[in-house]
């Protein structure tokens, strides 16, 4: 049953990116006070959260195409996470 597991597989991916999405803006909302530009995390959140949605929506997009989907969605997470994580090596907790 391929058709029923690349389903399931994708509806995975989409959910795991909507609470991953929604906990990244959460944890922004948490460090407002700490760190300066958390606005970093809020737009990876949001991102993360659109991803998710389109991916939902249309799970029967064709492989090719949630696979060009998913590789643009990493780039640019990987590139937020970076940049926030050069902010945050400059923050000494008290």
């Amino acid at each position: 049953m391929p058709g029923l597991t690349a389903l399931v597989l994708v509806t995975f991916i989409a959910v795991w990116a909507i609470v991953l999405g929604v906990m990244e803006i959460y944890g922004a909302i948490q460090l407002r006070k700490e760190i300066d530009n958390e606005w970093m995390l809020i737009l990876s959140g949001v991102a993360s959260v659109l991803f998710g949605l389109i991916v939902l929506i249309a799970p029967g997009a064709g492989a090719l195409g949630l696979i060009w989907a998913i590789a643009a969605y990493s780039i640019f997470f990987g590139i937020t996470f970076i940049a926030l994580a050069l902010r945050l090596r400059k923050h000494k907790h008290a």
